[in-house]
C-alpha cells in the first residue's frame, strides 16, 4: 500500500501550509505582571520595539511599543483565522468593529477588498503572569472573492463543538472543531464569502489533543485534498507506524485513514486540510493576490483611501481592563459573553 504519509518538515516561527491555506503563525509568549497600561511590568530596554520578534526573558512585545501584539495595519485578499488558545486579545478595525475575545475563542476575519485592524495583546493580570497562545492561519481567498466586503465574524469557545472520544482502552481523544465536519458534527458556518464555506472544498481546521498512550483513527477525506498535520506539543507518536517527533509537520495523503498512536505524554495538533485553490499566487506582506500588477494597485489603492482611514485614537487601540469577552460589530450589534 502506498504510504499515507508524503513529507515531514520541521516547524519554525511560521509554520509552511498547502493551498488554500497561505501560512499559520504560531505565538507563544510568557508575560509578566501587566502594568496600569495593560503592558507588561517589565523594562522593555534591550528590545527593538516595534519589531521585537526575539524571545527574551519568554515573551516579544512584537510590533506593539507599550502593549505587545500588531497594531494597525492593513490586509486585502485573503482571510485571518486567529484562535487564542490562552490569552486575551484586543481587535479594532476600520469598520468600526472591536472585540475582546481568547482563552478559546476564534475570530474569523475575511480581509476582502481591503480593511485595517489591530490585534493589541492586554496584559490584564496585574498580580500574577499573562500567559499567551494563539495561532493564526491565512487562509486564501479565490480571485472571484478578493473584492468581497470585509466581514468580522467570531466563533466562541463555548459554541465551537467540542469532540471527545475514549480509544479501546479508556485512553481520552479531544477534537476541537473550529472549520469543517467530524463524523456527524459540523463546525459553526465560517464568514460567508470564505473558501471554507463550500463544504464541497473540504476545509478542515481541527485541534487534537490525545491523552498519553492514546489511539485515534483520523478518517479519510471524500476527495483528494490537501492535508497537514502539525505536531506541536508533545514526546513522541506514531503515524501507521511511522515515529514522529514533537515539532513536525506531517504532510498526508488525506483519502486514506491515519492511525495516531500517542506516546507516554498528552501531545496536542493542528489539523488544516483543504481543497487547492489551484490559482496564481502573489503576495506583497499583508496583501495576497494574484499578480504583481495587482498587488501595485492594492498598494496604490491603500495609499489613496488607507482603506476606509482609522477610527480610533490610536494604532495600538485597547479596551478598557473591566471589558470581558465582547464583539461589537460594524454594523452597531454587540455580543457580549461570560469571562473564564
Amino acid at each position: 500500500m502506498t504510504s499515507t504519509i508524503l513529507s515531514i518538515r520541521p516547524l519554525g516561527f511560521q509554520w509552511e501550509t498547502k493551498d488554500p491555506f497561505l501560512f499559520c503563525a504560531h505565538h507563544e509568549d510568557h508575560y509578566p505582571e501587566g502594568n496600569e497600561q495593560l503592558g507588561p511590568k517589565a523594562s522593555l530596554e534591550g528590545r527593538a520595539i516595534g519589531q521585537d520578534f526575539t524571545l527574551k526573558d519568554g515573551w516579544r512585545m512584537y510590533h506593539g511599543s507599550k502593549v505587545p501584539g500588531f497594531p494597525a495595519h492593513p490586509h486585502r485578499g485573503f482571510e485571518t483565522v486567529t484562535y487564542v488558545r490562552t490569552g486575551l486579545i484586543d481587535h479594532s478595525d476600520s469598520l468600526g468593529a472591536t472585540g475582546r475575545f481568547g482563552n478559546g475563542d476564534v475570530q474569523w476575519m475575511t480581509a476582502g477588498r481591503g480593511v485595517q485592524h489591530s490585534e493589541m495583546f492586554p496584559l490584564l493580570n496585574q498580580d500574577k503572569p499573562n500567559s499567551f497562545e494563539l495561532f493564526q492561519i491565512w487562509l486564501n481567498l479565490p480571485k472571484a472573492s478578493k473584492f468581497v466586503e470585509a466581514h468580522y465574524k467570531m466563533l466562541w469557545s463555548e459554541d465551537i463543538p467540542l469532540i471527545t472520544e475514549k480509544d479501546s482502552n479508556g485512553n481520552t481523544v479531544e477534537l476541537s472543531i473550529i472549520a469543517g465536519r467530524y463524523k456527524t458534527t459540523s463546525a459553526i458556518p465560517p464568514a460567508p464569502n470564505s473558501w471554507a464555506a463550500n463544504e464541497a472544498n473540504e476545509v478542515v481546521i481541527w485541534t487534537i489533543k490525545l491523552a498519553p498512550n492514546a489511539e485515534w483513527t483520523m478518517p479519510a477525506s471524500k476527495t483528494e485534498v490537501n492535508r497537514s498535520l502539525y505536531y506541536y506539543e508533545g514526546d513522541n507518536l506514531t503515524l501507521n507506524d511511522k515515529t514522529i517527533d514533537q515539532s513536525n509537520a506531517i504532510d498526508l495523503v488525506s483519502s486514506q485513514e491515519v492511525i495516531l498512536k500517542n506516546g507516554n505524554t498528552e501531545s496536542n495538533l493542528l489539523l488544516l486540510q483543504g481543497k487547492p485553490i489551484n490559482e496564481p499566487v502573489a503576495k506583497y506582506g499583508p496583501f495576497v493576490m494574484n499578480t504583481q500588477a495587482e498587488i501595485a494597485q492594492t498598494m496604490d489603492d491603500y495609499q489613496r483611501t488607507q482603506f476606509g482611514g482609522w477610527p480610533w485614537p490610536s494604532l495600538e487601540q485597547v479596551n478598557e481592563r473591566e471589558k470581558g469577552r465582547f464583539a461589537k460589530y460594524a454594523d452597531g450589534t454587540e455580543d457580549a459573553r461570560a469571562n473564564f
